[in-house]
Formats: structure tokens, sequence, C-alpha cells
């Protein structure tokens, strides 16, 4: 299996997930034509970027190898970095794993899990 790629979503996006089974995205996917996802080695950059102090968050993890055939894409972002984006909603057979993205002491998100899962 390939390795994980994460999304993080807001309470509401998660709930609207669950309720309908896939998600076409939050605005900024919307505008930009793809769901934005990163990798692990990513994603706590993105949480500080672009979802910093807020709670209620979920990190979801999807296998790759899920995804519908050509709408998984590595593309050039922040600094030249390969993203992967998702040309498809994302779907709830997608996701292998979920858990709720808290605040630590410090006000950054804890991501307990990413090292839970590298042990």
């Amino acid at each position: 299996m390939e390795t994980a790629i994460y999304k993080i979503l807001r309470a509401d996006e998660w709930q609207a997930l669950m309720a309908d089974g896939t998600f076409e995205g939050a605005p900024v996917d919307l505008a930009d034509g793809f769901v934005h996802l990163s990798t692990g080695a990513q994603v706590r950059e993105t949480a500080a970027r672009h979802f910093a102090g807020e709670a209620g968050l979920m990190l979801v993890a999807i296998d790759p190898e899920t995804t519908p055939e050509g709408a998984l894409r590595y593309e050039p972002s922040r600094g030249g970095d390969l993203f992967p984006h998702l040309y498809a909603p994302l779907a709830t057979d997608m996701i292998e794993s979920a858990w709720p993205l808290a605040l630590g002491a410090d006000g950054a998100h804890d991501f307990w899990m990413l090292e839970a899962e590298s042990e």
C-alpha cells in the first residue's frame, strides 16, 4: 500500500462527508477545482498555515490506492513541493482512519496519531 495522504476537515465538513458519503471540497477546493491533500510530511505545516488555532478539526487518512484512477495527482505548490490533489470528490470508502485533531497546550495542533503510526 502507498503511504497515506491526509485531509483536514472542519466539523461541518466532516459531518457532511459522513452524512452524504462524499465531500466535494471546502471553498478553497471548489475554487481550485480539486481537493487539497497533504502528505504526512506536509500536513503539520498545512494545519499551521490554514487552520491555526482552530478547534473541532478532523484529520482524515486516505489510502491513495482507493482513489479513482487518474484522479490523484502530485502537483507543485508551496515552495515547489509536490502536494497530492484529488480531482474527484472525497468518498468515505477512501478513508482508512480519522482522528479528532486537538489543539495542544501551545496552541498548535497535536499530531500524536502520526507519531503513533510511524512506530
